[in-house]
């Protein structure tokens, strides 16, 4: 029997034009609303990513990160 789908959790997020674009394109994209979307992609994590890739992304994000609060 499938697990139900139960949105329990909600928590204010802050979120880049950029960020928030993609998620909400891949959420069109995908048939789903953004919540749910989310919930897609951290449920699933471990098998979307490539670790290689993330951890290079993850660097040069940090790296930036202070340039582009300001």
């Amino acid at each position: 029997m499938p697990k139900r789908f139960r949105l329990t959790r909600r928590f204010p997020v802050a979120m880049t034009e950029d960020g928030y674009r993609k998620l909400r394109g891949f959420a069109h994209e995908a048939g789903l609303d953004e919540g749910e979307a989310l919930s897609f992609l951290f449920e699933n994590f471990d098998n979307i990513i490539h670790e290689d890739k993330l951890t290079r992304r993850l660097r040069a994000f940090n790296s930036e990160l202070e340039a582009r609060k300001r």
